[in-house]
């Protein structure tokens, strides 16, 4: 059984989005991403790719709760550019999701204000054209057990609707199997009790 702790709202695949104002373009792109090397990754291809802009602001946040989290102006007025992207991500309730939004200035400054309502305005535009989904989140979990245990253990796993990665069937069996995290710490003393009977 999945626990409301385990789910989580994702976007299902990259999207854009654009905002423009007095000659300048926001141009938005959100990615779904895992780890923080993900996110490395995306915002390194977009500055190659529009190394012609001047800045490539961002904002993500990775964990079922969004526990690692950053924002970064890259250069705009302090919590203008990095916080409002933020915001179109706390306010949708998403994670494990990257915004990265390049701007091209228009040669007319946009003020304070202005800045803020036009990186928050580009990623809502970015989120909009978004399939927003849930997700569980999952642990791996591996074990061993004799070859005499596969029956109960199959039946375990079966009840218990884990989903097995892989299986090695020997005289010593190996399976990976991936369960929502809040259940894994009762699968892995089931595990040790599974171990201790076929002993």
């Amino acid at each position: 059984m999945n626990q409301p702790g385990d789910i989580y709202k994702t976007i299902a695949a990259p999207c854009s989005g654009v905002f423009k104002d007095k000659g300048s373009k926001f141009l938005a792109y959100a990615f779904p991403v895992d780890t923080v090397g993900d996110v490395k990754q995306q915002v390194q291809h977009l500055k190659k790719e529009y190394f012609d802009a001047r800045h490539h602001c961002y904002a993500y946040r990775i964990g079922v709760h969004g526990e690692q989290w950053r924002a970064n102006d890259d250069g705009e007025p302090s919590s203008t550019a990095g916080k409002p992207i933020l915001g179109q991500l706390l306010s949708q309730e998403l994670t494990n999701v990257l915004i990265v939004v390049v701007r091209y200035f228009g040669g007319i400054q946009l003020g304070v204000p202005g800045l803020i309502n036009a990186y928050r305005s580009a990623a809502s535009d970015a989120l909009a054209h978004a399939q927003i989904v849930e997700k569980t989140a999952k642990e791996q979990l591996t074990f061993c057990f004799s070859y005499e245990a596969m029956n109960d253990v199959m039946k375990w796993l079966k009840e218990e609707k884990a989903e097995i990665l892989s299986q090695q069937f020997d005289a010593e069996c190996v399976i990976t199997i991936a369960v929502p995290r809040s259940r894994a710490d009762d699968m892995r003393d089931r595990i040790e009790r599974v171990k201790r009977e076929k002993r």
